[in-house]
């Protein structure tokens, strides 16, 4: 039968998705990965050039990004949007600038001005509460130089503080306080403190302009935290100043990194007028009561948080669901770290357990992803190697293992929604991402290149890298090849592999592959 001409025309000239993503920094998984998963949708993904956004050493370049911004919203589907890039420039930007109260209110403000001029454009946008790491070490450099040194105790304070709030302090606590204020130099403690304030005041009044109308939706990501710190005090009044608002327009909730994700998601959702249904499986044992370390709260909670934000349900069946996650949760309810010894690839106890709930679940045609939550940073060993065995790599529909917990869960979620309108192409080269990070290199080959550092040419370490950078580079490509090789089938997409480092340190790469050199997933518009 022939098509119409006008009808014929109208299909052609159908108008493909665009949006306008952007991301809270330039590492590959907050930009271009995230922005890899709409665009197998044949989306039109749009983020800023590379040198505008934040990096490691550039805090980022809020007055550009407002500008490209204008330039770019005008035939936009949607808008995604991360408010620390454009407040202060960037996620570690926001732990480190120097900007004044009423310059960072006034770019706050400037959504509302943006609105105005684009009033039928869903804006999606996602904030950060500042983080507060454990140590020096911990922070990884995304600190003020004085965290290095007095980073443990500043915890240690702000746990004691939000600890005095919720139920109050004993004796000898009320004079570990004390002490530790006198120990704390008083300078750095109010450059921290003063900065916390500032972005305290800006998540207000983002707050207030929700209430306004102008976001769609908007959430408040939380990372580096536990249950006693000051990021969960500030979250605590921040979730009452918006409680009003209802989790259909404003959350507060565990994890950042992946908000990008879960926006991404909710603004596909919300254009596709579909509420994705969501089953949830866990591992035996603590399951959803599992509090993951660098998180506050249960991940059962995390889990239904990030259900919520991009605009799903969770349904109490699978035959109910459009997507199944099946979480992979230690049975004694902690999370260890991916370079612990202990994740060697050999059977834990809910290692096939867990297992069979993946087979069984593929095995009866359900959309299954899988959030490895087991360790934190990297892969499952065990799992991936049962998985492997099994068959089920290339069947199931999604998998994340990177970072934390609720990096993972999120990331999945987020994809996992998206995935029913991918074909299954789209689908494995998304797998194939997270395979490459995820195992192989997070869980895997950074460790030993890690051991490995001070044989290397060159000077540098792991979390700066110097000189060390390209024979870096050159080892981890070749682990990587060798990994490959042994661990996933033989695609001509895996044929040539390319591993950069564009933070200068190891903890993240750039894992660039033969598709990826050849075909853009996303495009940037200076």
């Amino acid at each position: 039968m022939t098509m119409p001409m006008a009808q014929a025309k109208h299909h052609a000239e159908k108008k493909v998705p665009k949006i306008v993503y952007i991301p809270h920094d330039n590492r590959p998984i907050s930009d271009k990965q995230t922005a890899e998963v709409v665009a197998k949708l044949g989306y039109d993904v749009v983020v800023p050039p590379n040198d505008m956004l934040g990096s490691r050493e550039d805090l980022g370049h809020p007055a550009a990004l407002w500008t490209w911004l204008e330039e770019n919203a005008a035939d936009a589907d949607a808008a995604v949007i991360s408010s620390d890039s454009m407040l202060y420039g960037s996620l570690v930007g926001s732990r480190k600038h120097e900007y004044a109260k009423e310059e960072v209110t006034r770019r706050a403000n400037a959504f509302e001005t943006f609105r105005k001029a684009h009033p039928k454009l869903p804006l999606y946008v996602f904030g950060s509460i500042m983080r507060t790491p454990r140590t020096g070490e911990a922070s990884g450099h995304e600190e003020p130089a004085y965290y290095r040194n007095y980073g443990a105790d500043i915890f240690r304070y702000t746990v004691l503080k939000d600890k005095e709030e919720v139920e109050g302090l004993s004796p000898r606590e009320k004079k570990e306080k004390a002490f530790l204020m006198r120990l704390i130099p008083q300078k750095s403690l109010a450059d921290w403190m003063g900065r916390r304030e500032k972005n305290f005041a800006a998540s207000e009044e983002m707050i207030a302009l929700t209430r306004k109308g102008v976001f769609n939706y908007f959430v408040l990501g939380r990372d580096d935290n536990a249950p006693y710190s000051q990021t969960h005090l500030e979250s605590r009044h921040l979730q009452e100043a918006g409680k009003d608002l209802g989790k259909t327009r404003f959350q507060s909730m565990a994890g950042i990194d992946e908000m990008g994700m879960l926006m991404l998601a909710r603004a596909v959702n919300d254009m596709k007028r579909e509420v994705p249904f969501i089953y949830v499986r866990y591992n035996w044992g603590k399951g959803d009561y599992t509090v993951p370390t660098y998180s506050d709260e249960k991940i059962g909670d995390s889990i239904a948080s990030a259900i919520t934000a991009i605009g799903g349900m969770m349904v109490a069946s699978p035959e109910k669901a459009d997507f199944v996650l099946a979480v992979n949760t230690n049975p004694n309810g902690k999370t260890y770290e991916a370079n612990d010894p202990m994740n060697d690839g050999t059977p834990r106890e809910g290692t096939k357990y867990f297992a069979d709930i993946v087979s069984d679940y593929v095995g009866r045609g359900y959309p299954v992803g899988v959030a490895d939550i087991a360790y934190g940073n990297g892969s499952d060993n065990a799992l991936m190697e049962e998985m492997k065995k099994r068959g089920l790599l290339f069947k199931i529909r999604a998998y994340s293992g990177w970072n934390t917990a609720t990096n993972s869960t999120g990331f999945v979620l987020g994809t996992g929604a998206l995935v029913k309108h991918m074909d299954n192409d789209g689908v494995d080269a998304l797998l194939v991402t997270r395979y490459l990070d995820d195992w192989a290199y997070q869980a895997n080959v950074r460790n030993t290149v890690a051991r490995q550092l001070t044989w290397l040419r060159g000077d540098g370490v792991y979390g700066n890298l110097g000189s060390k950078l390209d024979s870096v580079s050159v080892r981890t490509t070749r682990l990587m090849q060798r990994f490959v090789e042994d661990n996933l089938p033989p695609l001509p997409t895996l044929e040539e592999i390319e591993v950069r480092f564009p933070w200068n340190r190891m903890f993240e790469s750039d894992i660039i592959h033969e598709p990826h050199r050849e075909i853009p997933y996303f495009k940037q518009r200076g």
